[in-house]
């Protein structure tokens, strides 16, 4: 039998790394298979992006495609965390100035395949135009995708997500969703979801961007598996009346002792070998979170009530991003002394959650972040801010993987006290046992490799047999 042809597969992503890093790990699995790969962002982007695997680095390019200025963008922002949260319009203005430097590398290059998040709504056309097969890979989970609903009037008669514009339509589960579920966003995470919705300073809104790319894609790859999702991927592809292909969660390779020792790490792992089996919470909210002075001082306030051991990755702003300084609370460092540590600089978060002494997980909800802490059986006590953070609480409340902290429906805020209690909750106290339990389970399916390899390894054998599927 002849070998299969090996494919020339260009890759796409947003300008925020929670997309780019997905994006790069799904590069290397594919590039593993034989395929050449040209990763495609900008330069600094590009220059910030992790060392590439020895066996993988000659079938990846990067091509870096430099960032049109644009009114009202910082000099060298060039993605999401370089700018606060308002200006990001201005970086999709910037992004689709990227339309015709990109049209000249697929008209030169040609590839079998293009990978693309949900952004250039106007790739598609050129794309098909080429011959080139078109998959758009979501980072998002499937259940939060479902959410959104489908696309245009969708092929399900009777569904139109774009009827439903008042707040009482986001705060219930949607009525195309056939099976219970509480999956649904809280009165104070909807008023932000008109974000989505609305057109913004880019001309357009990030729904219309999404609808556009999925009906003009061959195939909807997804950061998920059947294991976890499965009547959710189904009813994904129900909604979109197209090819909907897990590749599995992706989980980052694990850390290996004695793998890139730095003194950042030797620091670190001297003070979790000196703490109590599963004692620890590691707090982390993303690097692109930055909490109202207000709930930063309840949580700051509240971990400190908890008197639990803490780790607290804390990323700070620099001053040319913007928004509002957030300080810790007078005398929080001193009075914690011993009991917990501030780390304002990069934190080799893979590591530290696989540290015995970890035994919960204070996280925004990100869906990479939640994949690291499954790999590792972390419970999560769970405070999402933006986006599908909140759908993804939900969803793992739902399996009783985690605990959110409390907050008040309307404003969202919430109190030290919840805090401090969530916490032993969560990583001591004998009822919370249940959750300690099931994120433990989640390891069966987050951490064995074997299985989500499997899912790259089908969706590589999909790009093969589909190459070229619909020519313009």
């Amino acid at each position: 039998m002849a070998e299969t042809k090996k494919l020339h597969i260009a890759m796409f992503p947003w300008l925020a790394f929670g997309h780019i890093i997905p994006f790069l790990e799904l590069g290397k699995r594919i590039a593993r298979k034989g395929h050449r790969i040209s990763f495609i962002s900008t330069p600094r982007n590009i220059d910030r992006l992790p060392k590439i695997p020895p066996d993988v680095a000659p079938l990846i390019t990067f091509v870096k495609l430099p960032l049109p200025r644009v009114d009202n963008l910082p000099e060298n922002a060039e993605a999401t965390m370089d700018v606060p949260y308002h200006i990001i319009p201005y970086l999709k203005i910037a992004h689709d100035g990227l339309q015709e430097p990109l049209s000249h590398f697929l008209e030169s290059w040609t590839p079998d395949w293009i990978i693309h998040d949900f952004a250039p709504y106007w790739l598609p056309p050129i794309a098909a135009k080429l011959g080139i097969s078109r998959a758009f890979f979501s980072i998002f989970n499937a259940s939060s995708l479902c959410f959104f609903g489908p696309t245009k009037s969708g092929p399900i008669e009777g569904l139109d997500p774009i009827s439903r514009t008042e707040l009482e339509h986001f705060i219930v589960p949607p009525n195309w969703v056939p099976f219970p579920t509480k999956i649904a966003f809280r009165p104070f995470e909807a008023r932000k979801i008109f974000d989505i919705l609305e057109e913004n300073a880019s001309g357009l809104s990030d729904w219309l961007r999404f609808s556009e790319v999925v009906l003009g894609a061959d195939a909807f790859a997804t950061k998920t598996c059947v294991e976890v999702e499965g009547e959710w991927l189904k009813l994904l592809g129900q909604l979109h009346n197209v090819p909907v292909i897990p590749v599995g969660l992706l989980p980052p390779p694990a850390p290996e002792s004695g793998d890139q020792k730095d003194s950042n790490w030797d620091t670190i792992v001297e003070w979790l070998d000196k703490q109590e089996k599963g004692s620890v919470v590691y707090i982390a909210l993303g690097s692109e979170i930055q909490p109202s002075p207000e709930d930063f001082h309840e949580l700051a306030l509240g971990l400190e009530q908890s008197s639990l051991p803490f780790f607290w990755a804390l990323r700070k702003r620099s001053s040319s991003v913007g928004g509002e300084s957030v300080e810790l609370p007078e005398g929080f460092e001193e009075r914690t002394k011993g009991r917990g540590i501030i780390w304002s600089g990069w934190a080799p978060q893979l590591r530290i959650l696989a540290h015995g002494s970890v035994g919960g997980f204070l996280t925004h909800c990100g869906w990479s972040s939640v994949t690291e802490a499954f790999q590792f059986g972390r419970a999560l006590i769970m405070l999402p801010f933006l986006g599908d953070q909140g759908l993804i609480a939900r969803f793992l409340e739902e399996r009783q993987a985690g605990v959110e902290i409390l907050r008040k429906e309307q404003d969202g805020s919430f109190t030290r006290d919840e805090v401090a209690q969530t916490l032993r909750l969560v990583t001591k106290d004998p009822e919370g046992q249940i959750y300690r339990d099931k994120a433990n389970e989640m390891t069966i399916i987050f951490g064995d490799k074997d299985l989500q390899h499997a899912y790259v390894d089908k969706f590589v054998e999909f790009l093969e047999s589909h190459r070229h599927a619909t020519k313009g």
